[in-house]
């Protein structure tokens, strides 16, 4: 998804209707986190898509016309041609990663499915859901968090955007796991259970903590707590959604997009399996952070705390600053544009 960087603030109008029989309207057309957002002219989210599955119908022909995927009854209809080359340029990048399915696939597929029965008898569905995730593909597990996010967007409204409040997330993100670290940092406008990491290392933490705490040693620890209580992010999906889900995305590579529905109201309700203090303690350690000012947020999610202060793994040490003060600033300014 790193084709995005250069597209992430780019709009342009559009016009789109939720199905064949209603009128098009007017709407202005944005790229959020792996997803494209579909807004009213107040900026009120109409539709979110999952870029990776966004097709074009009429190739070559302008204005474009897309859709959410092939067989999607919802369009958008866009003669920018800026825009149109930016969707084009996300899609092409990720359809030629695409497996090609044929005779041989279905084969395959079919020895799979055989296999993935047996095994469950043998190992159980604990051992199913591993090797399932473990089988899922970078750009896979890319699309498939993008759909998660672009649900949760549609329930809570759109990430929060603003430019340098982003740059100050990134510059938190290679301070607290490095410069090669996988993903990003998005903040989502309303309050949340907790924290969380969902497939395609899409860290999602929310404004209300950032406001409501004035310390940037609070956000790196809930940063470090989504990462840390998830585990792997595939895997916890999949613990959600079901043995049947897994199964067919093991052997179809899709989920069923219910599963990923029900998995983001899942996460609204009552966020990630809360991570142990002993957890905890160790990503605090690998990071360089100090434990004790998250002790506070821990104990208002009605969590235990008190060993992350007694047992701060920097206690005695000289402390390196997650993020400078102007930094910070930007932020808790992230959701104001």
């Amino acid at each position: 998804m790193t084709a995005l960087a250069q597209y992430e603030r780019l709009e342009s109008l559009g016009l789109w209707r939720a199905n064949r029989t209603d009128q098009r309207r007017e709407v202005i057309v944005s790229f959020g986190d792996a997803t494209l957002v579909v807004s009213d002219g107040a900026g009120r989210p109409l539709s979110h898509w999952s870029l990776p599955a966004v097709a074009r119908l009429n190739p070559q022909e302008v204005p474009a016309v897309f859709a959410p995927d092939a067989d999607a009854t919802e369009t958008l209809e866009i003669d920018d041609p800026v825009m149109i080359d930016a969707i084009d340029t996300v899609r092409g990048s990720l359809v030629k990663a695409l497996p090609r399915r044929g005779r041989l696939r279905q084969m395959l597929t079919l020895a799979l499915l055989l296999a993935v029965i047996g095994g469950t008898a043998l190992w159980g569905p604990d051992a199913l859901r591993r090797q399932t995730a473990d089988s899922v593909s970078a750009l896979r597990r890319a699309e498939i968090g993008a759909t998660v996010l672009g649900h949760l967007q549609a329930r809570t409204g759109p990430v929060c955007r603003g430019t340098r409040g982003r740059a100050a997330l990134e510059t938190l993100m290679t301070r607290l796991f490095g410069r090669d670290a996988p993903g990003q940092i998005v903040v989502l406008p309303a309050a949340l259970p907790g924290p969380f990491t969902l497939p395609g290392d899409l860290t999602v933490i929310d404004r209300s903590m950032l406001v409501r705490y004035d310390d940037p040693l609070i956000a790196a620890g809930d940063v470090i707590a989504a990462r840390a209580s998830t585990g792997d992010p595939m895997e916890a999906l999949l613990r959600h959604a079901g043995l049947p889900a897994t199964i067919q995305l093991l052997t179809s590579g899709k989920l069923p997009e219910a599963a990923l529905s029900d998995y983001a109201d899942a996460l609204l309700a009552q966020g990630p399996r809360p991570v142990s203090e002993a957890v905890l303690l160790r990503a605090f350690a690998d990071a360089k952070v100090s434990s004790a000012p998250y002790a506070s947020l821990r104990s208002a999610r009605d969590q235990n705390g008190a060993t992350l202060i007694t047992s701060d793994p920097m206690r005695g040490q000289t402390p390196v600053p997650v993020l400078t003060d102007a930094e910070w600033i930007q932020v808790q300014a992230i959701c104001d544009g």
